[in-house]
């Protein structure tokens, strides 16, 4: 019979559940980080990190139909959010000329401050893990990415823009990953989740 991780004597007992629960925990950091400084700015969670995204990503990505399935939203709610932040000048739509129906979505000169201003919110969380030493930090990050290719490859996580299912990507003998854009091998600390220069396996 399997034990919920949540359970007291489950967690003292193994280091798994201890590990499991953490995570949670790190989550509401998150949560309580991200609600704080969407507070300070008049701004839901879910409109910082459209902000963010935005401000981040280029602008094909900058969809309504792409953002739901980044943030594992409805287009509804995406575009409930897309709505208020248009009715407070922080983003404009720009209209598809072969399709009206059809719009990409841009930082306005305000909208770029007010995105570079709450991407700082979890700053805090990135100087504790900077105190960690290098081999730590690259374990770690081995770690998390096993973790995260898993819950992708099962389709409970949306990774488009991950090393792994990019057509650059290949396999090296001596690290196991080679990056056919960049021309190198790549060490387990060098992949990535979230890569600019990604181009999805046809």
């Amino acid at each position: 019979m399997e034990h919920s991780v949540f359970g007291l004597d489950e967690q003292n007992a193994n280091l798994s559940s201890k590990i499991v629960v953490s995570l949670e925990k790190i989550s509401e950091v998150f949560r309580v980080l991200l609600w704080e400084q969407a507070k300070t700015f008049g701004l839901s969670p879910i409109q910082i990190q459209i902000l963010i995204f935005i401000q981040t990503h280029a602008s094909q990505f900058n969809k309504v139909s792409y953002l739901a399935k980044e943030f594992n939203l409805t287009k509804a709610t995406i575009s409930d959010a897309v709505r208020v932040l248009e009715q407070k000048e922080l983003i404009n739509k720009l209209r598809n000329e072969a399709d009206s129906r059809s719009f990409s979505i841009a930082l306005t000169p305000k909208g770029i401050e007010v995105s570079k201003q709450v991407a700082l919110f979890s700053n805090s969380l990135k100087t504790k893990i900077e105190g960690f030493s290098l081999e730590k930090q690259s374990d770690l990050w081995g770690s998390l990415f096993s973790i995260l290719t898993d819950f992708q490859n099962q389709g409970v996580l949306s990774l488009e823009r991950m090393c792994l299912n990019c057509k650059f990507h290949s396999t090296d003998d001596a690290t196991g990953h080679y990056c056919e854009f960049l021309k190198k091998s790549l060490a387990q600390n060098e992949l990535r989740i979230d890569c600019a220069e990604h181009e999805i396996i046809q």
